[in-house]
């Protein structure tokens, strides 16, 4: 029997297992498996807690629901944090994952992570496009998909935003996967469509609210998305719609996002990840369960 604790945040679920004890490894069709909302437990991420590789807490291994391994997510990151922070007793927790290592804490009743740096060169994110990939790539044009152009954003994962007028008209299940997949994207990409609600930018340290819909890379549209979030508010400061501080509202809720820069410079592409990006939200716990090992050996029938 295996253990888990199905959380989420804001909507956008995961499946935690401990593997720090016992050596786990999940095949694709297990991990497909266990994230099937009719057959098993049903996630958008499976988030497996490994022993750490350096000084921190632990090691996050980060899975989608199509059986891929993720560069990140915030989300997932923070249901992870809320769960050592209890059980380690700490004031802030170190986790290592693929993209690096990230520190989390409490802020009230919600949980805070610091996502690391924002990057923007076409290898960061990465991006296959011989006319554009010396460009800065605030506005990357997809002609034949919709009229609206893109900026790209690396959070360890990539992101491609777009900026609309109105993201309830966006046709997300359709426009979604053809960004995913597209040829300028060798590892795929998420697809967020955003829209200004108050346009504050002139407030100094204002908190502009941004309404945001996400297609994932490897799951299709979830209620919410940390890193997509934290990407969101990357790119309108690129833009210049916004200073630093964004409350992004999602299908489930919203979360906060702080930029800790030195100067408005940091966020050109010649100062890609000099940059804190800091994402602030609610958690919350389902319900916790046992896998058995027949139902894992099913998938292989």
């Amino acid at each position: 029997m295996i253990d888990f604790i199905k959380m989420h945040g804001l909507g956008n679920d995961f499946v935690l297992l401990d593997g720090r004890k016992t050596h786990m490894h999940l095949t694709p069709t297990q991990i497909r498996l266990i994230a099937d909302r009719h057959l098993g437990v049903g996630c958008d991420q499976i988030m497996i807690m490994h022993p750490a590789r350096t000084s921190a807490d632990i090691y996050l291994q980060m899975l989608n629901a199509d059986g891929s391994e993720a560069g990140a997510c915030g989300n997932g990151t923070r249901c992870v944090a809320s769960v050592l922070l209890s059980e380690l007793g700490k004031d802030t927790v170190f986790i290592e994952t693929i993209s690096g290592v990230l520190s989390a804490w409490r802020h009230q009743d919600m949980i805070s992570v610091n996502m690391g740096a924002a990057r923007f060169l076409p290898e960061d994110i990465p991006f296959l496009n011989s006319e554009l990939e010396q460009e800065d790539l605030i506005y990357v044009p997809f002609q034949q998909i919709t009229p609206e152009t893109a900026t790209l954003v690396s959070m360890g994962n990539p992101h491609t935003v777009f900026f609309v007028s109105d993201v309830e008209a966006v046709e997300l299940e359709k426009i979604g996967p053809m960004i995913e997949h597209h040829s300028y994207f060798p590892e795929r990409t998420n697809v967020e469509f955003v829209q200004l609600i108050s346009p504050t930018k002139f407030q100094v340290n204002a908190c502009v609210k941004l309404r945001m819909r996400v297609w994932e890379r490897g799951a299709g549209v979830t209620r919410a998305c940390g890193s997509g979030a934290c990407a969101a508010a990357v790119a309108a400061i690129r833009r210049g719609l916004i200073e630093r501080r964004a409350e992004i509202i999602l299908d489930g809720g919203s979360l906060w996002i702080d930029v800790k820069t030195d100067d408005a410079e940091t966020l050109g592409v010649q100062h890609s990840g000099k940059n804190n990006v800091i994402m602030t939200g609610l958690v919350s716990h389902s319900f916790s369960g046992q896998i058995t090992h027949a139902f894992l050996q099913s998938s292989e029938v």
